[in-house]
């Protein structure tokens, strides 16, 4: 492992330069400023930065002696954006037959995929991301960017999903069975006490937090979606030794029965959740579960699976046309229930601003939709207190549009200006040069 990892920092520095160094004090003028706390957008506001943190914001535009100046007075300035759900290295599905590129690439490949991945990303406007589904590349790509090694957001990652064999997170599902790699059994949890085993295992290899799988899936070989997979107890005993080690839990679950059997073993978000129902939601608000809907992965793969399904995993297209349109009925009565919602697309390669305007056409007010991506990803991350508003303290993590986003959804996706802690890697709608 520590070769791999040495190899994919090596090489991935290679292939992405690292940020422009701090400028010490700035001053960000914000003709409007949507501040991931509040209700109402604020007007000429002036945003105090020193190196990596806001150190105030104030009303009316100030200009401290000695501060650079950085105008958006014309513009709508808000948090940096937190996707909660990704898979830094997931190619689109419409472009790469997933089966040929699954056992055709190391995890050395993928890291080259991760730092092209997160750099978009980052030009997208999210300045955090938890990883929910990734590897050793993924680990190294994160402690890369850290170390400013690579451009991307801050990562948040965890390893292989856990789950059952046969599962959802089975990698050998549709294969050969006589093929073999020594990592396809680093998620794959039978027992509750393989549960335990795993989850520290995870925490040693330098997750921080932990994926798991209940239910079955859409994108996989042989499992059934509406099926709970891993036993009740199974989940409890992953759920408390996550808590113990100090890890939150995201479940990937469909079905009302799953999702309810996992918000009482105590997982902190669903993934997905496509089939839960008004008690499900009651259930989830009454334990504090966060939702994650996920709707830009099934916009992606529907598309994929009408099209192109030959380059889907195999037998999976029929359930991705069956199942892929109900996240989006099912969107009104989980913002009515009033479960709290945190942003996640479930993309790696791709436009991580859509979930944006399908959480708005479908159900969601664009003020909850911008809370979902900033305070609310920020508080399921446990990041509050560094990410997810502009306030004093907080990382100077800044997006800024030319126009309105609450009255016109296409501006979340023509982001013209990002900062990340104090360095800005995108303006005039173009990425800065980096060394």
């Amino acid at each position: 492992m520590d070769r791999l990892k040495t190899s994919a920092l090596a090489l991935c520095a290679a292939m992405a330069a690292a940020g422009a160094a701090r400028a010490g004090d700035l001053v960000v003028h914000a003709g409007t400023l949507i501040d991931g706390v509040g209700a109402q957008p604020r007007r000429n506001v002036s945003i105090l930065v020193h190196d990596d943190r806001i150190t105030g914001v104030k009303d009316g535009f100030v200009t401290p002696a000695g501060a650079q100046v950085i105008d958006l007075s014309h513009s709508t300035v808000l948090p940096g954006f937190i996707d909660v759900h990704v898979h830094i290295g997931a190619k689109l599905p419409s472009r790469t037959n997933a089966t040929e590129d699954w056992v055709t690439h190391s995890a050395i490949d993928r890291a080259f995929d991760d730092a092209v991945f997160t750099r978009q990303m980052l030009q997208q406007g999210f300045t955090s991301a938890r990883d929910v589904g990734g590897g050793d590349d993924t680990v190294a790509v994160r402690n890369a960017i850290d170390e400013g090694k690579i451009v991307g957001p801050r990562l948040w990652v965890s390893l292989e999903p856990l789950g059952p064999t046969a599962g959802h997170g089975d990698p050998r599902s549709g294969l050969d069975p006589d093929l073999s790699h020594p990592g396809w059994d680093a998620g794959i949890v039978d027992t509750p006490e393989q549960a335990r085993i795993k989850v520290r295992e995870h925490k040693r290899r330098g997750a921080d937090l932990i994926k798991m799988m209940p239910s079955g899936g859409i994108a996989s070989t042989g499992d059934d979606p509406r099926q709970q997979l891993m036993t009740d107890e199974e989940m409890k005993v992953a759920v408390e030794t996550a808590h113990s080690l100090g890890m939150k839990v995201a479940a990937h679950i469909y079905p009302a029965g799953a999702i309810e059997a996992a918000v009482r073993a105590g997982v902190d978000s669903v993934e997905h959740g496509s089939f839960a129902t008004d008690q499900t939601f009651a259930l989830m608000k009454q334990h504090g579960t966060y939702l994650v809907p996920t709707l830009s992965v099934f916009d992606v793969f529907y598309a994929a699976a009408r099209d192109h399904p030959e380059l889907l995993t195999p037998g999976t297209a029929k359930k991705e046309l069956a199942n892929d349109l109900l996240p989006k009925q099912n969107l009104p009565r989980a913002v009515k229930s009033g479960v709290k919602i945190a942003y996640g697309t479930d993309l790696g390669e791709g436009d991580h601003a859509l979930e944006f305007k399908l959480l708005i056409q479908n159900g969601m007010a664009p003020m909850d939709a911008v809370f979902a991506a900033t305070r609310n990803a920020a508080d399921l991350i446990g990041a509050s207190d560094r990410i997810g508003s502009v306030q004093e303290g907080r990382f100077a993590d800044l997006v800024a549009v030319d126009g309105d986003p609450l009255a016109d959804v296409s501006q979340f996706e023509k982001v013209r200006f990002v900062m990340k802690g104090g360095v800005v890697y995108r303006k005039d709608g173009a990425p800065t040069a980096q060394p």
